[in-house]
């Protein structure tokens, strides 16, 4: 029976989110995480509708393709960072079930609806522990983890390279990184009307379900502004991971990284 257990008092506390909607680059490090926060616990009860709505049902296969790539054996210990509602975490479950699995993420309000899916059953068996953490400053010793785990994380942290030294940290040499992220297409036709969809349904989809448009044009913001794939993989070496990869799902409007501690 799948398990949950007591998280990190000090590390639930919300903060509101502020009422404009500045480009990152506007927004300082601890501001960017208020705003990121303050985003996610007012859609946490709406999320997976979000997603469903938002990509047409395309993003089951791109966590279909996750877990495949995370490959992992009975013997994993998993850690899925930024995990939300859990999406990554039974997906990996229902294809290839590990030892046991750390859920986490910045917004506790994600996680109470991970643990109510846990409670129906979702995870299978398989002992599930959720807990609030910062994917910057995680609470795990060294070498914890064979399998990392993360989806639509890497362009909300305020700083990208200290989680991927982090991710690294955390898993044995040897173990796998995998983290879906959404790109930019490289076709200039595809990339002009991926551009319309990201400009206008996103926030539109957003703002209807949360009331919130202003975070999800800043939300918008951040996967314009995010990195192409070749940098990422270069912050990936520099960050003490060897033979990475990546996987570009939908034309690349995502694309997945993969990669080995060393």
């Amino acid at each position: 029976m799948a398990q949950t257990d007591q998280r990190d008092a000090a590390a639930t506390a919300p903060s509101a989110a502020p009422a404009a909607a500045p480009a990152p680059g506007e927004v300082d490090e601890s501001e960017k995480g208020r705003r990121v926060r303050g985003i996610f616990q007012k859609i946490a009860r709406r999320y997976e509708m979000f997603n469903a709505l938002s990509s047409l049902g395309i993003y089951r296969s791109w966590l279909g393709r996750v877990a495949r790539l995370a490959a992992c054996e009975p013997t994993d210990r998993v850690i899925d960072v930024a995990g939300g509602t859990g999406d990554v975490t039974f997906e990996v479950i229902r294809t290839c079930p590990p030892a046991s699995v750390e859920l986490t993420d910045f917004t506790k309000e994600m996680l109470d609806v991970a643990d109510e899916h846990i409670a129906a059953g979702a995870a299978r068996g398989v002992p599930v522990r959720t807990r609030v953490a910062d994917a910057m400053a995680l609470p795990y010793e060294d070498d914890a983890f064979d399998v990392y785990t993360m989806a639509y994380g890497l362009r909300n942290f305020s700083d990208r390279e200290l989680s991927m030294r982090e991710a690294s940290r955390v898993l044995r040499p040897g173990g796998r990184y995998v983290a879906l992220e959404f790109s930019t297409p490289t076709n200039p036709a595809w990339r002009a009307v991926y551009n319309v969809y990201l400009g206008h349904v996103i926030p539109f989809v957003g703002g209807v379900l949360t009331h919130d448009r202003a975070g999800f044009d800043y939300l918008v913001s951040s996967i314009r502004e995010f990195p192409p794939p070749a940098q990422i993989v270069r912050e990936l070496e520099q960050s003490g991971f060897t033979s990475v990869t990546c996987h570009p799902c939908t034309g690349g409007i995502a694309t997945i990284y993969v990669a080995r501690a060393r």
